[in-house]
């Protein structure tokens, strides 16, 4: 997806169609399993079994976008960078909203279109079925907006030490937090006590990216197969430690989004940083899943949800059950990408048109 602030590189959409893929496989393989299927042991295969970590990439890949744009144009306006970010995330989310709402008609109260604002907590409609629950971070993604272009300005002023100072509260709010919640695990997972660390995170990726980035493109070679390896191992780590929705209350996860944003972070630099050009086919097929991404995000548990209740066994392909599992994923995924190709651009794109620059160039309430 292009920006009107940031000349566009191919590499953050690559890695927005990972984020959304991961979670897909994820949540695929939470229907397979639900459904009586053979359950994934191998640790290595931790980015499928713990593939929630994909939202972390999406938050960490925030906080770097942001923050090269900001580095790019200068102070934001402010009503300018929020009208933009209203414009691409605001139509789709509370399109999925009233489809929440309409599904839970019978439980709704008025006080129920604040979840709008917050639905990651309580008892959110989105959160109260299946179909729609993926919207539960799209709150704190805003929250994150709200406040990014202050944090821009005062990490651009006083340098990195100021997203540090910013990760160390952060960690002591975590650690204050955890004797006192006995769900701790979904608090850490849903809230911005465990997951704002992952958006500073990404900007201090942008900030130190704007000073290295010569040595970064440099050592990319060595250095992307090393984030990769990192990436892996956090999965497999948590994989074996404590699995999501395993364990409610685990000392793991206290320090789990900083460990799982730093290896996202040094994976996202790399790739951005990696000159070599895929193969023409497989650029343009990876730029599309990423410019997807949303809707794709957004949508997909309606797809696997809805071919669960309608195959809820696992069809035989070939005969082997490992893969004619694969092959029954690859068959929801295309559903899914189909799905949102079209949503895409019947919902987002005409309102992504109605975008404007946002930088220093445009009069107004500049941070």
């Amino acid at each position: 997806m292009k920006s009107l602030n940031l000349p566009y590189n191919p590499r953050i959409d690559q890695l927005r169609w990972l984020a959304a893929t991961l979670v897909f496989l994820f949540h695929a393989y939470l229907e397979y399993r639900g459904h009586g299927g053979v359950p994934v042991e191998h640790l290595w295969l931790g980015l499928i079994t713990e593939g929630h970590t994909g939202v972390g990439l999406f938050f960490t890949l925030s906080g770097f976008l942001f923050m090269r744009i900001a580095l790019h144009q200068g102070p934001l306006a402010y009503g300018e960078f929020l009208r933009n970010r209203i414009l691409r995330i605001f139509p789709l989310y509370f399109t999925v909203f009233l489809l929440a709402t309409s599904i839970g008609r019978d439980k709704f109260v008025p006080q129920d279109i604040l979840y709008l604002l917050v639905s990651n907590l309580g008892m959110a409609p989105t959160s109260s079925n299946p179909i729609t629950g993926a919207a539960w971070c799209i709150s704190l993604e805003f929250l994150f907006y709200m406040v990014f272009p202050f944090l821009a300005r005062f990490a651009i002023e006083r340098g990195p030490r100021y997203l540090v100072s910013l990760l160390a509260l952060m960690a002591f709010f975590k650690l204050a937090s955890f004797a006192v919640n006995p769900n701790s695990t979904l608090m850490y997972f849903s809230t911005f006590v465990g997951r704002f660390d992952q958006f500073l995170i990404g900007m201090l990726a942008g900030l130190l990216f704007q000073q290295a980035g010569p040595a970064l493109r440099r050592h990319a070679g060595w250095l992307l197969p090393l984030a990769l390896l990192l990436v892996v191992g956090n999965s497999a780590l948590q994989a074996h430690v404590a699995r999501f929705n395993a364990v409610p209350h685990s000392t793991f996860w206290i320090y789990w989004s900083m460990l799982e944003s730093a290896g996202w972070a040094v994976l996202i630099v790399a790739w951005v940083a990696w000159e070599r050009k895929l193969p023409d086919w497989l650029e343009r097929l990876l730029c599309h899943g990423g410019k997807i991404s949303f809707s794709f995000y957004l949508l997909h548990m309606m797809v696997i949800n809805m071919v669960g209740q309608l195959q809820p066994t696992l069809p035989v392909i070939t005969g082997h059950v490992r893969i004619d599992a694969g092959l029954a994923t690859l068959i929801v995924y295309g559903l899914v990408w189909g799905l949102a190709t079209l949503s895409y651009a019947t919902i987002e794109e005409p309102f992504l048109r109605l975008r404007r620059n946002y930088g220093a160039d445009r009069k107004g309430d500049a941070v």
